[in-house]
């Protein structure tokens, strides 16, 4: 008897927590604002502009499930972190969502209290060198002194990548970003390794002669990047995700910010559904029915966000690459709202 009581303790125990934890999405309505953690200041991805907005692909992530779940892509609080403050403010509950080019790995799935909701950008840690240096291969760097910033997954997989190749290298780890890119600028070290958007982004708006510095053509990771929730919070998890895919669905169907409010009369029964013409979705996410029609009039879709932050529209002018439509060859393909 006294051990089905304490394996009924336990189940209520089981019960509670995630209850107590799956409430975000109640206290973002309540609070009429979405939290969201992003980097210090990192072009094309998150960083403010010359008024003081926060602008980047990351922050329309933001903006997408504000609009989502508040109808206004403006209701969004930045929370600018560096890399060793990300999961703790998650974990705290100091922000609702992580949206902070942060990679999606085993461990932090599973042992810091996060879950990632989807993938955001697909990218690979590279190289970045002065042009004088005349290194043209990461092989090249053997010997060579390397900055690189604590907390993140590039000190590991510089060190796996150094010792598979036979390379040696002096690791320069600095804490904060900004004193990262001061010690490579200032010539403290001969290598700057993070992933290849991130350095694409520093070449552009943090260096005073961009070309003088080049990427190394060698990419030594996978580095799949996206949005992070706390564990265990699966309406909010839900309502992320969805958001997020609903930028790469309507791509695919041709929806954009321009052409949405047309699109409401459509007969496409896809379409009808994701722009809540036939309801039934946003019930389920527990959002209005408009949800999605309100990202891609407000936000736009995952193209228009892309080309305008990092693509054809911005100084970084990153390729698609695998981050384009399944249908183009990439690796971005839209679950079915139904």
């Amino acid at each position: 008897m006294r051990g089905f009581k304490y394996a009924a303790g336990l189940l209520a125990v089981a019960a509670v927590v995630p209850l107590a934890q799956a409430d975000t999405l109640d206290l973002v309505k309540e609070r009429d604002a979405v939290r969201c953690g992003v980097t210090t200041g990192f072009a094309g991805f998150s960083a403010p502009d010359a008024k003081g907005d926060w602008k980047g692909l990351d922050v329309d992530m933001c903006r997408a499930v504000a609009a989502a779940v508040l109808g206004d892509a403006a209701k969004v609080k930045v929370v600018p972190l560096n890399a060793q403050q990300r999961f703790t403010a998650l974990q705290s509950g100091e922000i609702d969502l992580l949206a902070r080019n942060t990679t999606v790995t085993l461990t932090r799935d599973t042992s810091v209290g996060a879950i990632h909701a989807a993938i955001n950008f697909y990218d690979g840690q590279g190289f970045l060198v002065a042009k004088s240096l005349g290194l043209k291969s990461a092989k090249d760097i053997d010997g060579a002194t390397v900055c690189m910033q604590t907390g993140t997954s590039n000190e590991n997989t510089m060190a796996d990548w150094a010792r598979a190749n036979g390379v040696k290298y002096t690791p320069v780890v600095i804490e904060q970003f900004n004193e990262v890119v001061n010690a490579f600028a200032s010539g403290r070290c001969d290598v700057f390794t993070t992933d290849a958007s991130g350095l694409a982004s520093i070449r552009i708006s943090k260096l005073s002669n961009p070309d003088d510095y080049e990427v190394l053509p060698e990419i030594i990771s996978k580095e799949p990047l996206g949005p992070f929730v706390r564990q265990g919070d699966d309406a909010w998890l839900n309502v992320v995700k969805w958001s997020f895919n609903a930028m790469i669905g309507a791509e695919e169907l041709g929806l954009t910010s321009a052409n949405v409010d047309e699109a409401l009369d459509s007969a496409n029964p896809n379409v009808r559904r994701l722009l809540g013409a036939t309801p039934g979705a946003g019930k389920d996410l527990g959002v209005d029915e408009k949800w999605a029609y309100n990202i891609i009039k407000q936000v736009g879709n995952y193209g228009e966000s892309f080309e305008r932050n990092v693509g054809r529209d911005s100084p970084l002018k990153i390729q698609r690459g695998l981050n384009a439509l399944w249908t183009d060859g990439g690796l971005m393909y839209p679950l079915p709202v139904r």
